[in-house]
């Protein structure tokens, strides 16, 4: 872009402060996993009756203004970011709530809301919202601030955490969890409080393989396969199998014909059939730039509140992006959880956009932050 240093527009100041590698990154994730659902998601259109380019238009629909959004939301200061979060959940818990009293029963969760014609998943918006949110409220009591920030927090996520067990949503309560005792522990957690909270993630664990049924089938499954229906992770291990180092070629694969969720929790076993091991490394490898050049970033920051709510949006990112991967490769439990940027899902992709926008706005360079 020939936009001069000496820029003072906006758009100019933007251009010179924003981390451009990591805005580059993040438009190649997207166009990738603009390619992966066009080759991923015809056979699943034709199994519900719809044309076969029904889910790559509607994701192709969503990709130009979610990109739009990422880009606007990054052109926010500190406080224009505090006050975007504050908006979003208000909105996102304002959307949980509504899934417990009309949301659509889906296998056996109840995590959309109609609204105008469009199907959301607020806990998809929920968790860069609490990751901002949180550390302001953190941020605010270690400077001296006369605002309970801790209680804040910890109500916000005991709140927060409820709602989302209630559809049940436990992956994502566990990402809300690792966001929430991150930036605790970031924010001078005692370190008598971090073992203590540990032994209670522990008990919670355990406590949601005796509550949660669908939590116990999945661990018992991954533990012994032959205890229960396996078939989804069988086919993805066959699907990596089948791609090999290059893989079959663009469209040529077979496990999306025979995958419920090819083209959502599972593209990435589309991607590695279909493109192979070198292909997918570099999604892996671009995932990881993303990741630890944001935390280059705050390493460089003095500002708490910046180092705190970077740190939980980056949590959010990698930790979801590992699960899904993850899961996918059986090294872990199954779990109903998106690719970011990558898989196919509105909620996902506009979520994933405000919030890599206020990671954008965050660490942008300002004055005595260097690097």
């Amino acid at each position: 872009m020939a936009i001069a240093r000496n820029d003072t527009s906006v758009l100019g100041r933007w251009w010179w402060t924003v981390d451009r590698w990591t805005l580059a990154a993040l438009v190649v994730l997207a166009g990738v996993g603009m390619v992966m659902t066009v080759t991923a998601s015809p056979p699943v259109a034709e199994r519900i009756g719809a044309d076969p380019f029904y889910f790559a238009r509607k994701q192709g629909i969503l990709l130009l203004p979610a990109l739009a959004i990422m880009v606007f939301v990054s052109l926010s200061d500190l406080r224009q970011v505090r006050r975007i979060a504050v908006a979003l959940m208000a909105f996102s818990v304002i959307g949980l709530l509504g899934t417990l009293i009309m949301g659509a029963e889906i296998k056996g969760a109840t995590r959309w809301v109609s609204l105008a014609g469009f199907t959301l998943q607020p806990s998809e918006f929920v968790k860069p919202a609490f990751a901002v949110v949180a550390a302001w409220m953190f941020s605010a009591q270690r400077l001296g601030e006369e605002i309970p920030g801790f209680v804040i927090a910890s109500l916000l996520y005991v709140m927060v955490l409820s709602l989302l067990l209630m559809q049940p949503d436990v992956g994502q309560a566990a990402v809300l969890s690792a966001i929430w005792f991150t930036q605790f522990f970031l924010a001078g957690l005692p370190m008598m409080a971090v073992i203590a909270m540990a032994g209670l993630g522990a008990i919670g664990m355990l406590a949601a393989y005796f509550v949660f049924p669908h939590v116990q089938s999945r661990i018992d499954r991954f533990l012994d396969p032959a205890s229960g229906d396996s078939y989804q992770v069988d086919r993805a291990m066959e699907a990596f199998a089948n791609g090999g180092m290059l893989g079959r070629g663009p469209g040529e694969g077979t496990v999306k014909t025979v995958l419920p969720d090819g083209h959502a929790d599972f593209i990435f076993a589309v991607a590695g059939e279909e493109f192979g091991l070198i292909a997918c490394l570099v999604i892996v490898a671009i995932f990881a730039f993303i990741v630890l050049r944001g935390f280059t970033r705050v390493l460089h920051d003095n500002d708490l509140f910046v180092v705190l709510a970077a740190t939980g949006l980056l949590m959010q990112f990698g930790l979801q992006a590992l699960i899904n991967m993850a899961s996918t490769l059986s090294l872990i439990p199954t779990k109903g959880m998106t690719l970011p940027f990558i898989s196919y899902g509105g909620s996902s992709l506009l979520a994933l956009a405000i919030g890599m926008g206020m990671l954008l706005a965050l660490t942008r360079k300002r004055a005595g932050v260097t690097g």
